[in-house]
């Protein structure tokens, strides 16, 4: 079968593998769309943390059933998308019913290979039936549940103000999960074009340029003179993080969606004279899936008006240094096999 691996940063090549075997509690998927993500984006550019080379990236994925082993309610030839955070199920936090920060976590296309390939391999007890959504739904519940799982995690309530510092895909998801929680919802970013979409896809009603002299002034315009009670970070990027902790309101929640290497710093007076709190948000889990799997079919959430471009597998490798371009207009691609 062909596998597209990322061998080191900046190069992505087209390998010959054995086809995919069963195996005992595992299922073979025959992948169909793949979505591409920031982590498989900082893989490549060579910033992602969590990561070593040659890798197979990918892990936002849809796919037809080929072959299944001791998984009840399965059928070969049906359409899934999966979990794809292995965990130990034993450990304090899977005890404690958070498998998607288990002290063993391996995530697909991070920790082990992912799925770019023509066949995948998965854990049984991780897949999940489609819920009458198609494949390329099925693609983009991953990078959906990442955000559902944030604002989760959050806990957003109705009439609050939620900052997202990232207009990307998870940023995206943040925002939209945040508005059917009934927050109000702020957008910020360098990149107009993001920003735009963001108004587009999504109706977010108040949009901030990063960039601007004058942030601070527009966000305590837009929030009555309180700040936002809620910030999220889904920029991954260092002097976003540090720069979101002068945007919290007293008693307000900051997030931390986004990942970089570098340690952080901040005023601790500044921080804590708000009694403010600060969170992280890895990953999701089952719940956040069939969060997500019912907002798209109750028609909350169109995770179709993500994507900005498709194109086919036999493409893909040449597209990552364009998609690293801000310049390219780039929200959420989606690879597509036959």
């Amino acid at each position: 079968m062909k596998a597209l691996v990322c061998t080191k940063p900046g190069e992505m090549d087209y390998i010959d593998l054995p086809d995919a075997e069963s195996k005992s509690g595992y299922a073979i998927l025959r992948i169909k769309k793949i979505g591409i993500c920031g982590t498989d984006l900082h893989a490549f550019e060579g910033t992602q943390p969590f990561f070593s080379y040659p890798r197979i990236l990918g892990h936002e994925l849809s796919g037809e059933l080929v072959e299944i082993d001791d998984v009840p309610g399965f059928e070969r030839g049906e359409c899934v998308t999966f979990l794809p955070y292995l965990h130990c199920g034993n450990c304090v936090a899977c005890r404690a019913g958070k498998t998607n920060c288990c002290t063993s976590l391996r995530v697909c296309g991070v920790h082990i290979d992912g799925g770019m390939s023509d066949y995948y391999a998965v854990p049984s007890g991780l897949l999940m039936h489609a819920q009458g959504l198609n494949l390329t739904e099925l693609a983009m519940v991953e990078p959906l549940s990442i955000g559902a799982h944030g604002i989760r995690r959050a806990g957003v309530k109705p009439g609050e103000f939620v900052l997202v510092i990232g207009a990307g895909p998870i940023g995206l998801s943040l925002m939209a999960f945040a508005g059917i929680h009934g927050a109000e919802v702020i957008a910020m970013d360098t990149n107009a074009f993001r920003l735009d979409f963001c108004k587009s896809a999504l109706g977010v009603p108040h949009l901030i340029q990063a960039g601007d002299a004058n942030r601070m002034e527009q966000l305590l315009d837009i929030t009555h003179g309180d700040m936002p009670a809620v910030v999220m970070d889904a920029s991954g990027n260092r002097q976003a993080i540090q720069q979101g902790f002068q945007y919290i309101a007293y008693g307000g929640r900051y997030v931390l969606v986004g990942l970089q290497k570098e340690d952080l710093h901040f005023s601790h007076p500044e921080f804590h004279k708000r009694e403010a709190t600060l969170l992280s948000s890895r990953n999701a889990t089952r719940e956040d899936f069939e969060q997500v799997m019912r907002c798209i079919r109750d028609k909350k959430v169109n995770p179709v008006s993500f994507i900005t471009q498709r194109v086919p597998f036999s493409e893909a490798a040449a597209g990552f240094p364009l998609w690293l371009n801000n310049a390219a207009n780039t929200i959420k691609v989606l690879v597509e096999k036959d």
